[in-house]
């Protein structure tokens, strides 16, 4: 084995972390007869060799070796090499990928296609390894087939043939997985695999079996699926739940037991994680929280099926809405689980009617398994006026658990609890005892701040507190961390009797970090308005630096407080010159504020409207609009920016709502009308999220429907 592996220049290659000279013995561990040895191979191969999906001048040469291993039955654990060597292959860049690639760029796809070409090449062995004796390399087979074979037919013909005589029912599954794959990169074959998956989604076959017919019809030939499929996926499902010897897994309604008690068997999966001993590799670790996640569970595979299931149905938001509650209806506490976890990403990527899913989520926060309870808080956290169905629950929950109303964390400070930070959010007052709580604490939460801005005016009984806890602060180096949050809650309740306190930190912000500091004791100080009288002598002195972040803040809080154009007005002009593109930002919102009476600045805005920054040509259009009133130069720059970048639409929005239909002009209706008509977030992406994108959206939603009272569309949210 490993013929002609001296010969190979490793130390002339690079992988991710420098000299390729470790990889024989890397190579050389994935056939060693030590479980650890392998795994740390195994690890080092996607580490280094094959460092998040990237294909090095070492990946290449290590694929003859990688396709003698899998050949070889006496090696173990061949089942991860195939999984390795699809991954290397597997990799499509596609016309639009190859027109985006910069010089840097290039060396990788050529990469990816030699790759891709070497491991498509070999891809025969996979067809002998589709009946293998070990059910690891089994299950690992179908997907390679399909991934990389060059002839796709034929993989479609063996799939159907080994699936009546395998015996494995996991391996059944990714058969059936793999002939979806191939309809999905091979369309003119999506008939004929869509007429199989349907003939294995009748009645005859298993419960599983027919649910993964149905995942896969969802993602290759939707239009394939029963008209009732959430009906028939409710029921396969309850099939599903039924133990081998006939009884419901928690068919009393009681939540089961999720961790093994001592007399319980933990099963092969700990009998595995013993042999290879306590997981130091990353690969490991993903092993042991997969046992861990599947442990007790009759069929572990079903989560996964049903979020094909959801991906495949995509846009049919009632249909998945109709599933998820379903699922959280379910005696059995871990597809309940599965199902909280799924409808945050239903809701986070797609806009839909969702009252009941969220009343049902809310109920999960009584589950005595913290795990449940855990996922729905998160859920309901991130759903700011949308957990409305769930106010109850929240409030039950906060009152009953004070001991989870703030988060401490190994590194850094601590912050609210989910439960607190959900109920603050929907602006209900039954979060005041925790907020003050968090507010006597040592050190406060620093995102207390927040949550009282969401509560609004049901939070001015704790503006005393904030006043008496900012006036404690000691203004050394650590000062900015313990007033922003008290800065930034005062700030959101106006609360000018605080201007003392505020002045006090203004002028004595330390170095480090004071311009920050500075920054947040301005804003609180604008938002008191007149109430602040008292720090225009220092706000005037401040404004003696014209070109300054901290002048053009001053000049806005001036404003506010006093309302003296005059002396702010050259100084937000001076701003709009300032070398950083935020702080132009910053002054051209604050001419904005002013609004006719920094009617002189329009020239300068005007120029501004065809800056290279975005943000800083949508600031300028807005402000040029508020300080002229006319429209016609401002819109189309916004509408522009709306198109091409889908982050500034809440703030073309927010300008837009204020102009109303009319003022705007159709072109802006136009773009209004098509954003309520679509089913799709505005901010949903593939692969990633922000904690308040549903938050954003449904604030675009909100502004699109008063720009256009009357004409809202189809209106698809609530």
């Amino acid at each position: 084995m490993f013929a002609g592996i001296d010969e190979v220049e490793w130390a002339s290659m690079e992988h991710a972390y420098g000299p390729a000279d470790d990889v024989p013995g890397l190579l050389r561990g994935l056939a060693s007869a030590d479980p650890a040895e392998r795994e740390g191979a195994l690890d080092g191969m996607y580490g280094a060799v094959h460092h998040q999906g990237d294909v090095y001048a070492c990946t290449l040469a290590c694929i003859p070796f990688l396709f003698e291993l899998v050949a070889d039955p006496g090696i173990q654990d061949r089942g991860s090499i195939v999984e390795l060597l699809t991954s290397i292959g597997g990799i499509d860049l596609d016309e639009d990928d190859e027109e985006e690639l910069d010089e840097d760029e290039v060396e990788g796809a050529a990469n990816y296609a030699m790759a891709a070409a070497a491991v498509t090449a070999g891809a025969g062995v996979f067809f002998e390894l589709i009946a293998d004796e070990d059910p690891g390399v089994r299950l690992a087979a179908p997907l390679a087939l399909a991934t990389l074979h060059g002839h796709p037919v034929r993989v479609l013909a063996l799939l159907r043939e080994r699936l009546p005589v395998e015996p494995d029912e996991e391996v059944r599954l990714a058969l059936v997985e793999a002939a979806g794959r191939v309809a999905l990169r091979h369309r003119p074959l999506a008939g004929q695999a869509a007429d199989w998956l349907s003939r294995l989604a009748a009645e005859s076959y298993a419960p599983g079996l027919r649910l993964a017919a149905l995942a896969q019809l969802a993602r290759c030939a939707p239009d394939a699926l029963p008209g009732d499929v959430v009906r028939v996926v409710a029921g396969l499902l309850r099939r599903l739940r039924t133990t081998a010897a006939g009884a419901p897994d928690g068919a009393d309604g009681a939540d089961p037991v999720v961790t093994a008690g001592p007399g319980d068997d933990p099963g092969p999966a700990a009998d595995a994680a013993e042999e290879r001993g306590a997981p130091v590799t990353l690969v490991g670790q993903l092993r042991a929280l997969s046992a861990a996640e599947s442990a007790g569970r009759t069929a572990p595979w079903t989560a996964d099926l049903l979020r094909t299931l959801h991906v495949g149905l995509d846009d049919r938001v009632a249909d998945r809405t109709a599933l998820l509650i379903d699922q959280l209806r379910s005696p059995d506490l871990r597809q309940r689980i599965d199902a909280v976890r799924m409808s945050a990403g239903l809701i986070r990527a797609w806009r839909g009617s969702y009252e009941e899913l969220v009343r049902l989520v809310g109920e999960q926060l009584a589950s005595p398994e913290p795990k449940l309870a855990e996922a729905a808080s998160h859920v309901l956290e991130e759903l700011f006026g949308l957990a409305a169905p769930a106010a109850d629950a929240l409030a039950a929950r906060v009152a009953a658990d004070p001991g989870a109303w703030v988060k401490e964390w190994a590194s850094g400070p601590p912050g609210l609890g989910s439960t607190v930070k959900a109920l603050a959010r929907l602006g209900d007052a039954r979060a005041l005892p925790a907020l003050a709580a968090a507010l006597e604490r040592p050190e406060v939460p620093h995102d207390v701040g927040f949550a009282i801005g969401h509560l609004g005016a049901a939070a001015a009984p704790l503006a005393g507190v904030l006043r008496r806890r900012l006036g404690e602060i000691a203004l050394d180096e650590g000062a900015y961390d313990r007033a922003n949050p008290l800065l930034f809650g005062l700030t959101a309740l106006r609360a000018g009797e605080a201007a003392p306190e505020v002045l006090r930190v203004l002028r004595g912000a330390p170095e480090y970090r004071g311009e920050w500091l500075r920054t947040s004791a301005l804003r609180a100080l604008g938002s008191f308005g007149s109430a602040a009288h008292c720090a225009v002598p220092e706000l005037r002195a401040l404004i003696r630096r014209p070109g300054t972040a901290a002048a053009t803040e001053a000049a806005q809080a001036l404003w506010a407080v006093d309302r003296d154009a005059e002396a702010v007005l050259p100084v937000l002009i001076e701003g709009l010159l300032a070398e950083h593109a935020h702080e132009r930002r910053s002054a051209v919102t604050a001419l904005g504020g002013l609004g006719a009476r920094a009617e002189a600045a329009a020239p300068r805005l005007r120029a501004l409207l065809s800056h290279d920054e975005l943000w800083l040509r949508v600031d300028a259009a807005i402000a040029l609009w508020e300080v002229s009133g006319r429209a016609e130069e401002s819109v189309p720059v916004m509408l522009a920016a709306w198109e091409k970048n889908r982050h500034a639409r809440v703030r073309v929005a927010e300008c837009l709502a204020r102009m109303g239909a009319a003022g705007a002009g159709s072109d802006a209706a136009h773009v209004l009308r098509a954003e309520l008509a679509s089913v799709r977030r505005h901010n949903a992406m593939d692969g990633g999220y922000g904690s308040h994108d549903t938050y954003e959206d449904e604030k675009l939603l909100a502004l699109c429907r008063r720009a256009l009272p009357g004409n809202t569309g189809k209106g698809p949210t609530t």
